[in-house]
């Protein structure tokens, strides 16, 4: 019985293994559970209320959730669940565009300097290192009033931008290991073309390193987002985010509590779920991890 498991675990091919591990991960799952449900409430959850998230009540002002507002109303009679899920939905979307865009650019820069080395790395790695040094959220703080009234795709970008250079450095080590195997070298020998020998050779070598990067990103920039926004520099009205209503629903926690804790909830599961996912992640790419020995 025991010889037949190990066959059946040879055979397995990586990703086959990657799952398996992920699956034991009894967090991981319950994060990538949360993680969808958040996705199905945040685009489907809409249909089912009464109200859209742009429109106001001006009859019923701040009144607790009921079956005509099921999170409650805001001040001037938004209606609260609208407003969370719609919230919700930026906040998400900003994550993961985030997370690609950053993540990309971080395999890109990484891959390439550490391919080429000599005057490409020491160029790149001067960049990363200016880029590093910079006070990332007050440049953005400082940038707000300029893309203010504009699209939040803007915002978006200023946040990958500040987002991949230190793992652009992980990148850049694994691809300077990578590139004296006998597999590059050979691809060298045959006169392929460096971009193909990055994208095709390379990186797919790293592939793991980048989807956890990206997955804990998600979270991350979550989180800048919210903390942006809360202080007037991320998402701005008329459209919202998580961190603008829990901005706006902070000063009344108290007295009118659905106005926070429902934003505030929503932020926690997200993040909570990405960090959860992030994690089984790397312990199932990472079988030498300590959480991957016991799995």
């Amino acid at each position: 019985m025991n010889a037949s498991s190990e066959t059946v675990e040879k055979r397995l091919t990586r990703m086959a293994l990657v799952r398996k591990r992920f699956a034991r991960n009894k967090l991981a799952v319950a994060g990538l559970v949360i993680l969808v449900a958040m996705f199905v409430l945040a685009f489907v959850g809409p249909f089912f209320g009464k109200h859209s998230w742009d429109s106001l009540d001006f009859f019923n002002l701040l009144q607790p959730p009921s079956r005509e507002h099921f999170f409650g109303t805001s001040q001037i009679g938004g209606d609260v669940y609208a407003l969370t899920l719609r919230g919700l939905q930026k906040s998400l979307i900003i994550g993961i565009l985030v997370a690609i865009f950053s993540t990309g650019l971080a395999a890109i820069a990484g891959g390439f300097a550490g391919f080429y080395g000599g005057k490409v790395d020491r160029s790149v790695m001067w960049i990363i290192d200016a880029l590093l040094v910079l006070p990332s959220f007050l440049i953005i703080a400082v940038m707000s009033p300029w893309f203010r009234g504009r699209t939040w795709l803007i915002f978006v970008v200023l946040l990958a931008a500040f987002g991949w250079m230190i793992t652009a450095r992980i990148i850049r080590s694994a691809t300077m290991s990578l590139r004296e195997r006998d597999f590059v070298r050979a691809a060298i020998y045959m006169g392929i073309p460096a971009r193909k020998i990055v994208f095709r050779h390379l990186l797919p070598n790293v592939a793991s390193i980048l989807i956890i990067d990206a997955t804990l990103n998600v979270g991350g920039t979550i989180l800048s987002e919210t903390g942006l926004s809360y202080l007037g520099f991320g998402v701005q009205p008329p459209d919202v985010s998580l961190g603008s209503l829990i901005a706006e629903g902070t000063a009344s926690a108290l007295t009118y509590p659905w106005l926070f804790m429902f934003a505030g909830a929503a932020l926690v599961l997200t993040v909570l779920a990405v960090s959860f996912v992030g994690d089984g992640l790397r312990d199932a790419f990472d079988p030498g991890s300590a959480m991957g020995k016991k799995l």
